[in-house]
């Protein structure tokens, strides 16, 4: 697989994950937190586990160990969006959250005790400024509680982009994703039985959006995520965290109706420019370079 083609499968796995605001929001009004993770991860394991189970049988101990690691992370990532989603506006939590783009490379240059690149400083900013005009429209945040939730998600979003990178490079990614998805959703049932008082979802309404969260958002998001950043770089995949608020507004334009804004679209073209942006200037410092 190609980088390139790499960043396009990346994206598709953002496309599906950012309808899962959407989904989370409708099951929360039922589900508590972690009743809802742990159905959502186990049916997705499920599933996973037996259309992929000879590939399974040859995990080996580090697939397993980086699996559980990346799955631990995620949980406290999702259990930080949902609590955040119960009283904070969707909007709000990807606008928070995706300040990813912003910690990963930070995090990265304490890591390696290196100053981020100017391109990548340039374009986390860019893709930052995209992603506050598609989903602060009008709108507002002053640290409430909920919005403190959304950073801690976002930084520890970045902690599980750069830790899947490592991994994804070192391990079979596939493996390595499917064992995520069920350390979620264990990690997941533990803390409802400690927290919670769980229950298998009842109704058209909890299965609907269960099931769409496990198969679509779990199965295909979650799982192929390690296999596309096996490809690409930590700095890169943060960067294209800036795609999930732009589907997200695709998303509500098309299946809620919601107008389409000047404010959205200049929003959108930063995000796309972000993206180019790396691109550019090494070009740019290429032709320096020849003509001096």
């Amino acid at each position: 697989m190609s980088r390139k083609q790499a960043e396009l499968l990346l994206a598709a796995v953002i496309l599906t994950r950012s309808s899962a605001y959407l989904f989370s929001k409708t099951g929360l009004e039922t589900l508590g937190t972690f009743n809802l993770l742990a159905a959502r991860f186990l049916l997705g394991f499920v599933v996973l586990g037996i259309i992929f189970f000879r590939r399974l049988k040859y995990a080996s101990r580090r697939d397993i160990i980086g699996g559980a690691i990346i799955g631990a992370v995620f949980t406290a990532v999702m259990t930080f969006e949902l609590t955040a989603l119960k009283t904070t506006d969707t909007s709000t939590v990807s606008f928070l959250e995706n300040t990813a783009i912003v910690f990963v490379p930070l995090i990265e240059a304490v890591i390696i005790r290196r100053l981020p690149k100017t391109a990548s400083i340039i374009s986390a900013a860019v893709a930052l400024c995209g992603v506050g005009l598609l989903t602060l429209r009008g709108g507002s945040f002053g640290f409430t509680p909920g919005e403190l939730f959304c950073l801690c998600a976002a930084v520890l979003y970045a902690v599980g982009i750069i830790v899947t990178d490592r991994y994804s490079h070192k391990c079979d990614a596939l493996i390595v994703g499917i064992v995520e998805v069920g350390c979620i959703g264990l990690f997941s049932l533990i803390l409802s039985f400690i927290f919670e008082q769980p229950r298998i979802p009842s109704g058209g309404m909890e299965w609907g959006c269960v099931l769409v969260l496990a198969l679509v958002c779990t199965g295909f998001g979650f799982t192929l995520q390690p296999v596309a950043q096996s490809h690409t770089t930590s700095r890169r995949a943060g960067l294209m965290c800036a795609l999930n608020p732009a589907f997200a507004s695709v998303l509500g334009v098309v299946f809620l109706s919601e107008p389409v804004t000047v404010q959205g679209v200049c929003g959108a073209l930063l995000i796309l420019a972000s993206l180019y942006i790396p691109h550019l200037l090494e070009h740019f410092g290429v032709r320096r370079k020849k003509i001096a």
